[in-house]
């Protein structure tokens, strides 16, 4: 099929010849394509279920993770201390990354798991967030969380049980 037979057409009628044209000129056919479409596509829905499984067991696995009421009450300030902690001159490079893509995710319209997905769908937020500021402190320390801190005592408390992180050890880690 020659390109000048698909004109005058749009670009995607462009795009679907010359797409023929290369997988015929590899000695493949038009139904290899549609299968490995397929594939893909079937790939991509097999990875989201398993990771909406995974997230699905960890709420289970986690109820004393923070509640959706809390952590909606602490956005701000948690928006507040992940972009300072991400602009510290002294936080390792690793932890800048992770902060910067978490910051991006938080203030992105596109959500992991849909919000209209009974539990998981509000609770994706708080997993993740508790998952990169785990991370983050066993990278870089709990000092580094303190430091930037906007917010009040309470609020600091209860991101402390977000990311796991026993209080009282922190408070003594914190004086030595």
């Amino acid at each position: 099929m020659d390109l000048n037979e698909c004109l005058p057409a749009h670009l995607p009628t462009l795009f679907w010849c010359w797409l023929q044209r290369k997988i015929r000129a590899a000695g493949l056919s038009v139904d290899f394509m549609w299968e490995a479409i397929a594939g893909m596509l079937a790939g991509l829905l097999a990875f989201y279920l398993i990771l909406l499984i995974a997230l699905w067991l960890y709420a289970r696995r986690h109820p004393e993770t923070v509640s959706i009421a809390e952590a909606f009450r602490l956005l701000p300030d948690l928006i507040r201390v992940i972009r300072r902690m991400a602009a510290d001159k002294t936080a390792p490079r690793s932890v800048k990354i992770k902060l910067a893509l978490l910051l991006v995710y938080l203030l992105s319209p596109v959500d992991l798991v849909p919000d209209f997905i009974p539990i998981i769908g509000q609770a994706d937020d708080v997993i993740i967030v508790a998952l990169v500021l785990r991370s983050v402190i066993r990278s870089a320390g709990v000092h580094l969380l303190h430091r930037h801190w906007p917010g009040n005592a309470t609020g600091l408390s209860l991101i402390e049980k977000l990311a796991g992180i026993d209080a009282r050890a922190a408070q003594r880690n914190e004086h030595h």
